[in-house]
């Protein structure tokens, strides 16, 4: 167990960060909470979502001209149950989906020795899912909520300490400081339910976005097991030619393991081909290293289907969420207050922010108005059609 132990450690030292912001916005927040307490009350994070909810959902459906689904419910995470929430949204396959919601219960409870023992038991799943942990977890302080399956999650844990923090940092005295903090703590609630009823209404698109992940993830699991089964003759080869960082012989799979992250597509290609993988039709790769993995040429050409279909389906729906908000809320006080006081911007700046799914959205709404939302949904854009929306609107005209 020696080395899966120090690769859950590991696991733990890249999300140190995290995890002691975490610990300290709590601190902060019960400080804040005690000095402000007798002076000043914020609502309750469930209150407030639950008044503006209806409102919103009117606002959506006629600003998209499409319907949210009528089993829409809120809930309200705190940390721990957030972290296993995010574990659901990896889209692993069947065959998968345990081991999956194992390894974020794990992390959730910071639980080394299963962490460690969950990569004994399948050293290629936690190769592939191991790295979902980081990235998603590693986000938890800056997302306020998710959508999943007919489920609005608003991230209790930030959202309500955030407002308490804030007040309390401006200082004294709370009783005049308080009207324009609460507004930006009503208007970061607003925008998250907003944000999260658009994606409700995207029901085609999160299919679309959910199949293509679950296939890039079977095929990274694939890759894993190709690579652990490579023998120490090939993996010192590879490594030595790659120029990955030398390992001990007594750490076998940790000399996989970074063969493994070296040629995962995510980085082998992005890096060799850079952001255009996304629209590009044709993969090579070194001689060499095709020589050693014979069938890794195979594996990057079937990686590059979904993984397009799925960056072309995220990027709509979240260009889509960034637009509809914009629009919806520009003259939002409690919107203007929230990005003063929590993100120290205003709405002009806002506005400029890049955004290749929004900029698209916008360029087919010039043409198409609302119609725009409902034909985004049914008929999803491409890579290519995102970069240049020109070929879109053709498709559509056809």
């Amino acid at each position: 167990m020696g080395e899966f132990q120090e690769f859950a450690e590991a696991l733990f030292g890249q999300l140190a960060v995290e995890l002691n912001e975490e610990k300290e916005i709590i601190e902060l927040a019960v400080k804040a909470k005690e000095d402000i307490s007798n002076k000043v009350q914020f609502k309750e994070l469930d209150e407030i979502a639950n008044s503006v909810f209806p409102n919103f959902k009117d606002k959506v459906e006629g600003f998209l001209g499409v319907k949210v689904p009528d089993n829409i419910v809120l809930k309200f995470p705190e940390l721990a149950e957030l972290k296993r929430i995010k574990g659901n949204k990896v889209f692993a396959d069947n065959e998968s989906k345990e081991f999956v919601s194992e390894l974020f219960n794990a992390v959730a409870k910071e639980d080394l020795k299963k962490i460690a023992e969950l990569m004994q038991q399948d050293t290629a799943k936690y190769l592939v899912y191991s790295t979902y942990a980081i990235q998603y977890i590693s986000k938890i302080t800056t997302t306020y909520g998710d959508y999943l399956d007919s489920v609005i999650y608003l991230n209790k844990f930030i959202l309500s300490r955030y407002p308490q923090i804030i007040l309390h940092k401006q200082g004294e005295p709370y009783e005049l400081r308080f009207e324009n903090v609460n507004s930006g703590y009503l208007g970061a609630v607003k925008m998250t339910v907003l944000e999260e009823l658009i994606h409700s209404t995207q029901e085609n698109l999160q299919q679309v976005n959910k199949n293509a992940a679950t296939e890039v993830n079977k095929i990274n699991e694939e890759l894993a097991k190709i690579i652990l089964s490579l023998d120490t003759e090939v993996v010192n080869k590879l490594s030595e030619y790659c120029q990955l960082q030398a390992v001990p012989d007594d750490f076998p799979f940790a000399k996989k393991a970074n063969l493994f992250f070296f040629l995962n597509p995510d980085h082998f290609l992005i890096e060799q081909i850079g952001p255009d993988v996304m629209t590009f039709t044709h993969v090579e790769i070194d001689p060499k290293i095709g020589e050693l993995i014979p069938e890794l040429l195979d594996i990057y050409k079937k990686w590059l289907v979904p993984i397009q279909q799925h960056h072309a389906a995220f990027t709509a729906m979240e260009g889509m969420a960034a637009f509809a908000i914009e629009s919806i809320l520009k003259e939002d006080k409690d919107f203007q207050n929230y990005l003063s006081t929590f993100m120290g911007t205003d709405f002009s700046s806002y506005q400029v922010r890049k955004n290749m799914g929004k900029d698209f959205t916008e360029i087919v709404y010039e043409k198409l108005g609302k119609d725009t939302f409902k034909k985004m949904i049914e008929i999803p854009p491409n890579t290519r059609e995102l970069k240049d929306p020109q070929l879109y609107l053709k498709k559509l005209s056809l």
